[in-house]
C-alpha cells in the first residue's frame, strides 16, 4: 500500500492510495515557494495578503460539509465535530485576514540616546516547511498557515500520511482563493525527503505538531543547519478538581475535556488530579459518564492507533492500576474507560495516553495536587476547577504548562496563543503572536 492513503477507522476499508512525491516533484515545490516568495510575497501589501486570506476563510465556509465529511473518513472524526473544525479553521483565516495589518504594523522604538528615529519593521523570511498530524486536519494547518501567508512566507505542506485527501482539498482551496503557484504547496513526501527539504537552504524555518520523537529528529535537522523551529509535541494535561459548588457540572467539563475528538487531542485533559474530599463523588459520577459514552463512541484513527492505546493501559493494569471499561475492543473502536491507583513507578503514568482512557488521582492538598500536575515530561495545557479566585491564580501560576484554563474547558479561540513547555515544545501559534515566529524583526534606525 502507498505511505499516503486514506482508510477509513470504522471499516478499515482503504479508499483510496495517494502517490508519494518523487525527489523532482520536491525540488519543483521548494523551487515554486522560493520563487513565489522572491516575487508575490516581496512585491505584494498586506492588504492584498490579507484579502486572499479572507478568501481562503470563505471557501471553508463554502466547502464545510464537503471537507468535514473528507476528514470523518481519513480518521474517524464525528460529523458535528468536524464541521466544527472547518468552521473554527475559516475564523483562524479571516481573524488573520481582520488584524494582519495591526499585527504588522511598525513599531516605533523611543531612544534613551541621540537624534532621530528608530523602528521594528515585521518582513517575511522567506519558505517554511510545515509538518502536519491526522488529529486535526485542517484547523492544525490553519495555525501555520494562516499568519504566515499573512506575512508573507511561502509554505511547503507535509501533512500526515493519512490525510491525503484533506490535505488535497486544501491545496485547493489556496489555488482557487488566488494564490500564484508556490505560495502554498502541498506534497506527498517522505521523512527522508522533508529531512532533506529542512536542510536546503531555500527554506528558512519548519514548524511541526506531532510526536515527541517526531518534534526532537525535526529540531535536530533544524539546528544542525540554524533553521528556527516551532514544536507543538504532546501533552498529558492535568485537569486539577479542588473544589466545586456544582459536581455535576464539573464532571461535564472533564468529560468534555477528555473526550473530544475520541480523546485524541494533545491539549486533552488526560490526568484527573481531585481533592480527597471530592474524590470519591467524583470517581463515581465521572466514572459512570464515561462508561454512558460507549455505545456512540467513535472510532480512533487507526487500528495501529487502538493497539497502541491498548499496550498501555495493559502495562498499566500489570503495574497495579485499576481499570473500569465499559465494551470490547474492535478493530480501530476503543472502549471508554477509568484508571485509577496508576503507580508514579508505572511507565504508563510518564507517558500520554491518546484515547479515551481517563487516569484519576486523589490528593490531599493544593500542593500535592500541584506537585502532581507537575511530575510529568509535558507541559502544553492545564485545567483548573475551584471556587477561590485567589487559589485559581496561585495554581495557574504554579503549574508548569503553556496555558492554563480555569473552570472552563473548550475555551481556546482565535486570539488566544497556543503552545506548551517542557517536552510538549516551544513556539506559539494563533493570537498575535502567532504571526511572531517566522518573522524578521527588523531594526530599522534613521538618524
Amino acid at each position: 500500500m502507498s505511505l499516503y492513503a486514506v482508510v477509513d477507522p470504522a471499516t478499515g476499508q482503504t479508499v483510496r492510495e495517494y502517490p508519494t512525491a518523487t525527489d523532482e516533484q520536491m525540488q519543483a515545490a521548494l523551487s515554486a515557494a522560493e520563487k513565489a516568495h522572491r516575487e508575490w510575497s516581496r512585491g505584494s501589501t498586506v492588504v492584498e495578503r490579507a484579502e486572499l486570506l479572507r478568501k481562503v476563510a470563505e471557501l471553508h465556509t463554502e466547502r464545510r460539509d464537503e471537507l468535514a465529511k473528507i476528514i470523518q473518513r481519513e480518521m474517524g472524526k464525528p460529523l458535528d465535530q468536524s464541521l466544527g473544525e472547518v468552521d473554527f479553521s475559516a475564523a483562524i483565516y479571516q481573524y488573520y485576514a481582520d488584524n494582519a495589518q495591526k499585527f504588522l504594523a511598525d513599531e516605533p522604538i523611543d531612544l534613551v540616546e541621540g537624534e532621530g528615529t528608530a523602528l521594528i519593521r515585521r518582513n517575511s523570511i522567506g519558505v517554511l516547511i510545515g509538518i502536519m498530524p491526522w488529529n486535526y486536519p485542517y484547523y492544525q494547518v490553519a495555525r501555520f498557515a494562516g499568519p504566515n501567508l499573512a506575512l508573507g512566507n511561502t509554505i511547503v505542506l507535509k501533512h500526515a500520511p493519512q490525510c491525503p485527501e484533506s490535505a488535497a482539498a486544501l491545496h485547493q482551496i489556496f489555488t482557487d482563493a488566488g494564490y500564484p503557484e508556490g505560495a502554498y504547496v502541498n506534497v506527498y513526501a517522505t521523512n527522508e525527503q522533508v529531512a532533506d527539504a529542512i536542510a536546503d537552504p531555500r527554506v528558512q524555518g519548519v514548524s511541526l505538531t506531532g510526536s515527541e520523537r517526531a518534534g526532537a529528529a525535526v529540531a535536530e535537522i533544524a539546528g544542525r543547519n540554524l533553521k528556527k523551529v516551532v514544536l507543538e509535541l504532546g501533552g498529558s494535561d492535568p485537569f486539577i478538581v479542588l473544589s466545586s459548588d456544582d459536581l455535576d457540572a464539573t464532571v461535564k467539563a472533564a468529560i468534555e475535556g477528555r473526550f473530544e475528538n475520541t480523546g485524541q487531542a494533545c491539549n486533552a485533559a488526560k490526568r484527573f488530579i481531585v481533592a480527597e474530599d471530592l474524590y470519591d463523588d467524583f470517581v463515581g459520577r465521572f466514572t459512570a459518564e464515561v462508561l454512558a459514552t460507549a455505545d456512540g463512541l467513535a472510532p480512533l484513527s487507526s487500528v495501529a492507533a487502538a493497539d497502541r492505546l491498548s499496550e498501555q493501559v495493559q502495562q498499566a493494569i500489570a503495574e497495579g492500576a485499576t481499570l473500569v471499561s465499559e465494551g470490547d475492543r474492535k478493530g480501530a473502536f476503543f472502549p471508554p474507560a477509568v484508571l485509577t491507583n496508576v503507580s508514579r513507578d508505572s511507565r504508563t503514568y510518564r507517558e500520554e495516553l491518546f484515547g479515551p482512557v481517563a487516569t484519576i488521582y486523589k490528593v490531599r492538598s493544593e500542593d500535592e495536587a500541584v506537585e502532581l500536575a507537575n511530575d510529568t515530561p509535558f507541559g502544553l495545557g492545564s485545567y483548573v476547577f475551584t471556587t477561590d479566585p485567589d487559589q485559581a491564580y496561585r495554581v495557574a501560576d504554579s503549574l508548569e504548562a503553556g496555558m492554563v484554563f480555569v473552570n472552563a474547558v473548550g475555551a481556546e479561540g482565535v486570539e488566544l496563543p497556543f503552545g506548551g513547555v517542557k517536552r510538549s515544545g516551544f513556539g506559539r501559534e494563533l493570537g498575535k503572536y502567532g504571526i511572531d515566529e517566522f518573522v524578521n524583526k527588523k531594526l530599522i534606525r534613521v538618524s
